[in-house]
């Protein structure tokens, strides 16, 4: 039984909205940030970024408390207004590529996280943990959601559907060409019939944002357990997810480069892996794999088709079925000596909106020796992998939609 709730969002005015909202601070280069910081004062950048004001950098817990003072600037200004009335959002996201996502912005439970009944299907960092949960707990909002999936469900998406007949209350397109709306959903009937659906889910699932979840559950668990008077009711109880269903799901891989052969020569390497795979050829002409548990590979200026002989490798898992999972077992860590794929700085990873020739690119210009590319996985195994609680690698997945920061900010 999957628990939603209504919640008074903190939004901007509908005159600014797409100058506010802004892509994760990390997804900018430096450049990016400045500019868009220098010619646009309403900006999320600026409320996360606080020493821009000095141009001075601010870290740890002095960095949390600039960054409460901003957004509570923004509201001062009137830049932020809070909803009167707890609602439901339907947000739709329309990119580039003419890729659609509805889903329904709400409040999701932390106890349901705890009892997973939200699973997960990533690792996550105690140490991000923890910082993010600090983070939270200064600044009192997230302006982030979570994104989840749930299964397709009839009634929730006519009342989508029927919701975006109306005037839209955001439509925006950022630079990167991506149109967003946003509509309202304050009326009570509504509200219960979309969480009596969400009651008959045993299990909805983290598709994005396990370490927001994370979090948002320990901040849950040290507020509860330091508030004699805690009734369940609190904020605290609760964080921002964005839900949708999994059709509207698109997942992408993540390739591999690696920037160099663990001491082996260009033989020596290709011996060892024929050992696991078919070997194939295919001079300069680009491979993209088109099976799962195929890979294409570029080395010295050539690409290769990598088959794996299944005779040589055991399926007991849904995990072991997994490609990012295949290719550590089978070659970044037997061959190549990468132990732990989060923290070695011999490898990078690319998203697979990119082409083979980025793998291509990156191997040419002498910065990486061998990269990799694999099929994307896909929402069914993500969701075994899940239910087996088992954990992917990190990047097996690029998953889409991406979500803007300021567009509802959910207050604590």
């Amino acid at each position: 039984m999957a628990k939603i709730i209504p919640f008074k969002a903190v939004k901007p005015t509908r005159a600014i909205v797409g100058l506010v909202a802004a892509r994760p601070y990390q997804s900018y280069t430096v450049d990016e940030r400045e500019s868009r910081m220098d010619y646009n004062p309403y900006s999320f950048l600026h409320i996360v970024n606080p020493g821009y004001k000095y141009a001075q950098e601010v870290t740890g817990e002095e960095r949390f408390r600039l960054v409460k003072n901003r957004y509570l600037e923004f509201k001062e200004d009137g830049v932020f207004v809070q909803d009167e009335k707890p609602s439901f959002y339907v947000y739709k996201i329309v990119n580039r590529y003419g890729q659609e996502f509805s889903g329904i912005i709400a409040a999701t439970s932390a106890e349901d996280y705890e009892r997973d009944v939200i699973k997960k299907h990533e690792d996550t960092i105690a140490k991000r943990e923890q910082t993010f949960k600090s983070y939270l707990q200064t600044v009192g909002f997230n302006a982030e959601p979570v994104l989840l999936t749930y299964p397709d469900n009839p009634i929730i998406s006519k009342i989508i559907k029927e919701t975006q007949k109306e005037h839209a209350e955001f439509e925006f397109t950022m630079t990167y060409r991506d149109t967003h709306y946003l509509w309202k959903i304050d009326n009570e009937e509504t509200i219960t019939a979309i969480q009596d659906e969400f009651k008959q889910m045993k299990t909805i699932y983290i598709a994005d944002g396990h370490h927001r979840s994370a979090s948002s559950y320990l901040l849950y668990k040290d507020a509860k357990e330091n508030n004699p008077n805690h009734n369940g009711s609190e904020s605290y109880n609760f964080f921002m997810s964005y839900l949708i269903p999994e059709s509207d799901l698109v997942i992408h891989e993540f390739n591999r480069l690696i920037k160099d052969l663990n001491g082996l020569t260009k033989e020596e390497f290709l011996i060892k892996l024929d050992e696991s795979y078919r070997i194939e050829n295919r001079g300069a002409i680009p491979y993209n794999p088109s099976k799962p548990h195929h890979f294409s590979m570029y080395l010295d200026g050539e690409f290769y088709s990598l088959y794996l002989r299944k005779t040589n490798y055991e399926f007991k898992t849904a995990l072991d079925k997994l490609d990012a999972q295949l290719l550590y077992k089978t070659i970044l860590q037997p061959i190549l000596g990468i132990e732990d794929l989060r923290n070695d700085n011999r490898i990078e990873y690319v998203n697979g909106r990119h082409e083979m020739i980025t793998i291509k690119s990156s191997v040419d210009c002498g910065k990486f020796k061998v990269g990799f590319g694999m099929c994307p996985s896909n929402v069914e195994q993500m969701k075994q992998i899940a239910d087996e609680g088992l954990k992917m690698p990190p990047k097996s997945t690029y998953i889409l939609p991406k979500l803007r920061s300021g567009i509802t900010i959910y207050e604590y």
